[in-house]
């Protein structure tokens, strides 16, 4: 979800003059997804990943205690923040609901105001927690995945690529004599460069899945899951082609008086049972291969 996006309400419950009063409610607000028993919200929880759960407490066949407790359970939807809404009104069915991890409790009948004060509230919160999370994930230099994302969604990948035997494809990418850039043109001409650099980077690659991310200093790491050397190449290649049209200047480098990258890269043979750590470390030593021998080339290890 992008944080601009109108957000999802799952509004469950058995009643359906209650789903259509709600619905009516909140609909011009936000995106509403009805349910009328347990078993739908489990299955549109995961599906849909709404950003609330409005959820009835007595439903049939499985009620709404229960149904917490298996979104709960789910890692897919545990984090899904739920409301309760129930005729129930005693302290002791309200703490229950607390207890079991709900976020807030509703009372029918409800009152329209209240409703909308208390969706807008925790909605709110979902919205801040989505945005610390997005900060905690991004450089905010070049706007790129940061280390810590990258760390995760490899060692994510690597073991999708060993369960399901499809390739994995990760770059190094470092720019060519940077140091000297930055002592030549100063350091806010190098920021520059780099968050130049960046969006060639993330430009190319174009699938959801592709990760580009600043590892550290001037060196980018690209990761391209299901990705055979040769398909990966074609997107280093897009990336230095980019950067050739740019034509950022760089008097001060011994490579090219254009700003150019080095890369080593390397790819996962589907089945092979490579470990996570040698893949990374094949990659890096080709990124060093490159710039000892001249810079400004690729160099891959394919399978």
């Amino acid at each position: 979800m992008n944080l601009g996006d109108m957000q999802k309400v799952l509004l469950a419950d058995d009643d359906a003059m209650n789903r259509q009063v709600l619905s009516d409610l909140l609909k011009p607000e936000y995106t509403v997804l009805l349910a009328k028993n347990g078993a739908q919200v489990l299955e549109r929880a995961v599906r849909h990943t709404p950003d609330l759960i409005l959820l009835d407490v007595m439903m049939p066949d499985m009620d709404g205690y229960e149904v917490l407790r298996r979104l709960r359970a789910d890692p897919a939807t545990a984090s899904i923040a739920v409301i309760f809404i129930s005729a129930l009104d005693r302290p002791e069915d309200e703490a229950t609901g607390l207890k079991m991890g709900a976020a807030d409790y509703i009372s029918k009948p409800f009152n329209d105001t209240v409703v909308m004060a208390r969706v807008a509230l925790h909605l709110q919160f979902v919205r801040q927690r989505r945005m610390l999370e997005h900060l905690a994930h991004v450089d905010g230099l070049t706007e790129l995945a940061n280390r810590r994302r990258f760390d995760e969604m490899y060692a994510t990948e690597w073991q999708r690529a060993q369960r399901n035997r499809t390739p994995l494809s990760l770059a190094i990418l470092d720019i060519d004599c940077f140091k000297q850039y930055n002592d030549y043109y100063g350091h806010p001409a190098g920021d520059r460069a780099l968050r130049a650099v960046a969006r060639a980077a993330s430009s190319c690659m174009r699938r959801p899945c592709d990760l580009a991310a600043r590892y550290g200093g001037e060196e980018l790491v690209l990761l391209m899951p299901d990705t055979d050397a040769t398909q990966a190449q074609h997107v280093i290649s897009a990336i230095r082609d980019a950067l050739r049209q740019l034509a950022i200047e760089h008097s001060a480098s011994a490579a090219c008086s254009m700003l150019t990258v080095s890369v080593g890269g390397a790819t996962l043979a589907p089945g092979s049972g490579e470990l996570a750590a040698a893949l990374f470390e094949a990659a890096d030593a080709h990124l060093y291969r490159a710039k000892r021998e001249g810079r400004n080339r690729v160099i891959w290890r394919a399978p």
